[in-house]
């Protein structure tokens, strides 16, 4: 099918997956990505191995990106945005607005001087090898952007590898098809009682998951030591009814439990205490590997209340015993917040714009994907996944939109 070409919206595991598939069956792909790093949340996980693969899937996010990149039927745009999608006589026109390459990826070496002169902290670093170039330049942060007044990193680059002064670029594309695979917005948690963005050394555990990828250990952000003593904190955000967030985001307890074993396992001298609901079950080998963790891990089945800081910005926190239903406070070195997964904050911007339903939970309806009109979604566009379903939920995807293309075809 060389002939017919098929629009993803979203570069995370999921959409890079479905275009796949969609590119080895011989169609043409635009594949359109927000962020400068395409590989979504899952790109910036780090391999949880201690000592054998515990299939957590963060290794499946770089072959994914690795494989679109490579293949030839895959055209991949990151820092883009669909500005426009329209439908006339079954042929989609869609046009696609891309950011400036501030950063020439022919000429970075990677060298990362930019990165660490920026006085405002407005070149961001990327997760994968596959990233190229490794560095970003986030606009809202740019200075020269802003008023004109910094253009430091353009001046110290060896290669002459940044042009602040660079235009975007805007690209027309009319897919037969189109898939929505824009994946999730973590859960903000600075409004819950635990003092996210104000005590330095608490943290959601998706910071902890780039945290392990970039040291192989745990730090406190505070000073840079290791913690002694670590609290994980389960379902912030999720399974609450005063947010309207009844549903289980099942990641975090795999995620989590893994992330404490392996730094149990670097780190056997840090103290790892897991608060929790109830132990969301993961993968064929979860009773042994749940059996094993709770050797070395203190699991504590009570959510916290609060944490105060004390002093060497340590943290006092307080839970309800459930032996003795005793309000007890507790101190640790840092803590680890289990983020909700929530609705893209795209979402209703898309909607509008392909007519897809979102559900009442926020999430695109599945259900009232246009597959009859060459409209599908796959992965956390729907609802809370694991990677391996995303990658699941992208074949399916991808064989609907095969489906609807051979219909098309046949007319």
């Amino acid at each position: 099918m060389t002939d017919k070409n098929v629009l993803v919206i979203g570069g995370g595991v999921a959409g890079l997956s479905a275009a796949i598939e969609l590119a080895r069956l011989g169609v043409r792909v635009d594949l359109v990505e927000k962020s400068n790093f395409p590989g979504g949340h899952a790109i910036q996980f780090a391999c949880k191995a201690a000592d054998k693969c515990v299939k957590c899937g963060a290794c499946a996010a770089e072959e994914k990106l690795r494989d679109a990149l490579e293949h030839q039927n895959i055209r991949l745009l990151a820092g883009a945005q669909v500005q426009n999608l329209s439908k006339n006589n079954g042929k989609f026109s869609a046009t696609v607005q891309k950011k400036p390459a501030y950063i020439d990826p022919k000429k970075c070496t990677d060298c990362g001087l930019c990165f660490d002169k920026c006085p405002s902290g407005a070149i961001l670093r990327g997760f994968s090898k596959s990233h190229s170039p490794f560095y970003s330049l986030c606009e809202e942060k740019c200075l020269y952007v802003k008023d004109k007044s910094c253009r430091l990193c353009e001046d110290i680059c060896p290669e002459s590898a940044i042009c602040l002064d660079k235009p975007g670029e805007s690209y027309r594309c009319d897919p037969d098809a189109v898939v929505v695979a824009t994946g999730f917005t973590p859960f903000n948690p600075k409004n819950k009682p635990y003092g996210y963005k104000v005590l330095k050394n608490v943290i959601t555990n998706l910071e902890l998951e780039r945290m392990l990828r970039a040291e192989s250990r745990a730090i406190r952000p505070s000073d840079n030591t290791e913690p002694k003593r670590i609290a994980f904190i389960q379902c912030v955000g999720s399974r609450d009814a005063q947010l309207g967030h009844l549903w289980c985001s099942k990641i975090c307890c795999g995620s989590a439990l893994r992330m404490a074993r392996l730094i149990k396992t670097r780190q056997p001298e840090t103290e790892i205490t897991f608060f929790y609901m109830d132990v969301q079950t993961f993968g064929k080998d979860f009773k042994v590997f749940y059996e094993s963790v709770q050797k070395d891990i203190r699991m504590i089945r009570a959510i916290p209340g609060d944490i105060f800081k004390t002093e060497n910005e340590s943290l006092r926190v307080t839970f309800l015993n459930p032996p003795t239903h005793e309000t007890m406070d507790e101190y640790f070195d840092m803590a680890v917040l289990s983020v909700a997964i929530t609705p893209c904050s795209d979402n209703k911007s898309l909607a509008e714009l392909t007519g897809l339903e979102i559900a009442d939970s926020g999430f695109f309806d599945s259900a009232g994907a246009k597959s009859g009109q060459g409209i599908f979604t796959a992965g956390t566009a729907q609802r809370p996944m694991s990677i391996a379903e995303s990658i699941a939920s992208a074949g399916e995807a991808a064989w609907k939109t095969m489906r609807y293309l051979e219909f098309r075809n046949e007319k």
